[in-house]
C-alpha cells in the first residue's frame, strides 16, 4: 500500500513540474505558520506555488520529467519546493526578498532549476535581480525603436527647414502687401 501512495505522489509532482518553468528549493525549518502562510501568498501573487514533498520523491519526479535533479547537499533536510508557472524572475524575487527579511532568517534559499540548468544560490539571486519580463520587453522595444526615431528626425530635418523658409517668405510677402 505505501508504494502505491508514493507512485501517486510522484505522478502528482510530475504533473505539477510539467507545467513549470523553474523549480526553487529552500529550507523552511523554524518558520512559524504565519510566516509560511505569508510566503505562500507572496509566491502565489508572483505566479508560483509552494509544495512540501519528500526530497527523494521530488528527485524522481524531476528526473522523470527530464529535468536535472538537485544535488544531495542541496536537497537535504526539510525542504519546500517552489514551482514557477509564470515569470520565474518574479518568483525568485519573492523568495529572495522573503529570505532577506530580518524576521525570516529560518528560511534558507538553496538553489533552483531553470529549464535544463541547475542554479546555485548566487545564480538564483542574480535571477531575482533581473527586471521583470514586461520591463525587459519594454527595454528591447525601446532599443529597437531608438535608431528608427533618430532616422526619422534626420530625414524630417530638411523638409522642416524648407517648410520654415517658405513660411518666412510668405510672412514677408504679406508684410510687404
Amino acid at each position: 500500500m505505501p508504494a502505491k501512495l508514493k507512485f501517486e505522489k510522484v505522478e502528482a509532482l510530475r504533473e505539477m513540474i510539467s507545467r513549470t518553468q523553474a523549480v526553487f528549493v529552500a529550507e523552511y525549518r523554524g518558520l512559524t505558520v504565519a510566516q509560511i502562510t505569508a510566503l505562500r501568498a507572496q509566491v502565489r501573487a508572483a505566479g508560483g506555488e509552494m509544495k512540501v514533498a519528500k526530497n527523494t520523491l521530488m528527485k524522481i519526479a524531476m528526473e522523470q520529467e527530464g529535468l536535472p535533479s538537485f544535488p544531495d547537499e542541496t536537497a537535504y533536510g526539510p525542504n519546500v519546493f517552489t514551482l514557477s508557472y509564470g515569470d520565474p524572475v518574479a518568483v525568485a524575487k519573492a523568495l529572495r526578498d522573503f529570505s532577506k527579511e530580518k524576521t525570516n532568517k529560518a528560511f534558507v534559499l538553496k538553489g533552483g532549476v531553470l529549464g535544463q540548468s541547475l542554479l546555485g544560490l548566487e545564480q538564483v539571486n542574480a535571477l531575482a535581480d533581473l527586471p521583470s519580463r514586461d520591463v525587459l520587453i519594454g527595454q528591447v522595444v525601446r532599443t529597437i525603436a531608438a535608431p528608427i526615431a533618430g532616422l526619422l528626425t534626420v530625414l524630417n530635418g530638411p523638409v522642416q527647414g524648407l517648410a520654415n523658409c517658405l513660411n518666412q517668405l510668405r510672412e514677408k510677402k504679406e508684410e510687404a502687401a
